[in-house]
């Protein structure tokens, strides 16, 4: 098979580059009064404004033609029907069967994995209703006050994530709390200042072996039966999301409250299985329906619009665009909204475990870059922190800027100014500021003809920066559905023309094992393995400066 960076489709957008490099979107702006209205795209209570990107009308038709080489509309269904797309774990990839809420069968191995889906969706109703209500008492008899969430990865930053982004939907005195880190701060912080027996403890390990998430649930463990003095209790404070009934049980949880999933739900993709029990009991189940609602209506979109017309797909030829042609290395994630404040953290693992990859599917090393790095914040904070560097740095630096239309805490003017700043960043990193602009804009301030003359460089903006405009009516829980599965198949798409297996992540074993190696060594002082020189001499000053 032909290398993708070999096809003509690519060496025509190579080609291609070179003629855009130069454009100034200013112009195109200019030339193209209806250049917005042609670059927009409307779905799920989502706006697209893609129109402030360095492309032409020619951009996206070889962008689309690349996309068409490569299959997306079969790779798409083939997602959709359950074939095993993750070759080297040799699992399917059926995270949309989880928020299938038009229940239609999606059938895996011959059997539909909706009735199975439907019943963990019941109990796990049924569970968060009972705690929300006060019906789930804890050992002593107090109904819960405070869960915390013990997992990692996608078992902590999916329900960090949407607990905050739907704050305001959360019932009030039903505090969430999540731990993640192996750091002891993390564990100790949580716990100060809870109530052991008003206190829910929800442990999401798919194996109950993961080693961060099982020490931290030991500290907890061991926190409440400090308090309670009864193995008995850890049966009403613990439950678990897990397939390990044994180790479940082992415990001290009743496998009754056990919650399942399946080896075809990837760890980034599993806010939308029973990892999502903390989301249901923050904002109940009607709102945990309405998300899988909101990511359902994306995945129709997704499955069924035309690649040209697709938002998740033009999403992911504008980051091909730049990461491959542009050379760009690094892509921001701007939501302006407090409570999406977690969103680029959430996107980080989406994108960076996916297609962070060095090989192709067929094993072959890539020769062209795959996933860029994902950062970003809130704004308004970033303008006052890394904003210099994205308008007048050296890099080009792609940003998404997400604003909802509406705020979920409306007061005075603050969403007006919030959105505001939103726009006004996007149109400046487009526009920037010639050395015309800067001298008149000085001489209009009265400054002297040598200040001018010192002054003048520092204040260009060379502009021409590109950015995508999202705009949703309101963060609700549909809303954010869609805007988290549109990310999620916007990486998908890149996957399949960067030619790599987006849903395994062999990277982040090495380091696990190797701290298995290293760790027995610094409890017992032992050197059972050899190390470099500079491992070996860290483990030394740490045993010579450990205070035990």
């Amino acid at each position: 098979m032909t290398e993708i960076n070999q096809t003509d489709e690519w060496m025509a957008l190579e080609q291609h580059w070179a003629e855009v490099e130069p454009l100034q979107m200013r112009d195109l702006f200019q030339q193209g009064p209806e250049r917005a209205e042609q670059m927009s795209i409307r779905q799920c209570g989502i706006m697209l404004d893609y129109s402030k990107n360095r492309i032409t009308t020619r951009s996206m038709n070889l962008l689309l033609a690349l996309a068409q080489a490569v299959d997306v509309d079969g790779w798409r269904r083939r997602m959709f029907s359950g074939e095993r797309l993750n070759i080297t774990e040799n699992r399917a990839v059926l995270h949309v069967a989880l928020r299938n809420r038009s229940n239609h069968p999606v059938w895996f191995d011959g059997e539909d994995v909706m009735p199975g889906i439907n019943a963990v969706l019941q109990k796990m109703e049924v569970f968060s209703e009972a705690v929300r209500s006060g019906e789930w008492k804890g050992y002593t008899g107090k109904p819960i006050s405070n869960v915390v969430n013990i997992g990692i990865g996608g078992s902590n930053l999916g329900p960090l994530m949407v607990c905050e982004a739907l704050k305001s939907y959360q019932k009030p005195g039903l505090n969430m709390h999540f731990v993640s880190n192996v750091d002891g701060s993390h564990i100790i912080d949580t716990l100060a200042g809870l109530d052991p027996e008003t206190t829910l403890f929800i442990i999401a390990s798919k194996t109950f072996t993961t080693q961060e998430t099982l020490t931290n649930a030991h500290t907890a463990r061991q926190w409440l039966l400090d308090e309670l003095h009864d193995e008995q209790a850890v049966a009403h404070h613990f439950v678990a999301v897990s397939t390990n009934a044994e180790k479940v049980s082992e415990f001290g949880i009743d496998t009754a409250n056990m919650f399942e999933f399946w080896d075809w739900v990837g760890g980034r993709y599993s806010l939308w299985s029973a990892v999502g029990l903390p989301i249901a009991i923050a904002v109940g189940m009607q709102s945990y329906y309405e998300l899988l609602q909101g990511a359902h209506d994306m995945d129709e979109h997704f499955l069924h619009a035309d690649l040209s017309e697709n938002m998740p797909v033009i999403m992911a030829l504008l980051g091909i665009w730049y990461v491959d042609f542009a050379k760009a290395h690094t892509h921001a994630i701007l939501p302006y909204d407090q409570y999406l404040r977690y969103l680029p953290d959430y996107l980080q693992q989406a994108d960076m475990e996916s297609n962070g990859k060095r090989v192709t599917r067929f094993g072959r090393p890539v020769d062209y870059p795959t996933g860029p790095v994902i950062w970003g914040s809130a704004g308004t904070d970033g303008q006052h922190a890394y904003y210099q560097l994205i308008h007048q740095g050296t890099q080009l630096i792609p940003c998404d800027f997400i604003v909802p239309v509406n705020s979920q805490n409306e007061t005075g003017d603050h969403h007006e100014k919030l959105f505001a700043n939103c726009l006004a960043q996007s149109e400046a990193l487009m526009r920037g500021k010639t050395r015309t602009e800067v001298r008149e804009d000085m001489q209009q301030a009265g400054l002297e003809p040598e200040q001018i003359v010192d002054l003048l460089p520092h204040r260009i903006f060379p502009g021409n920066r590109p950015s995508n405009t999202l705009l949703l009516d309101k963060i609700t829980p549909s809303r954010l559905g869609s805007l988290i599965a549109l990310y999620e198949h916007k990486i998908f798409v890149q996957g399949i023309i960067w030619r790599v297996n987006s849903f395994d992540q062999w990277g982040v074993e090495l380091g696990k094992q190797l701290a298995g190696v290293i760790l027995p060594e610094l409890m017992d002082e032992l050197q059972v393995s050899p190390h470099d020189s500079s491992t070996r001499g860290l483990i030394t000053y740490f045993h010579r400066h450990r205070k035990r």
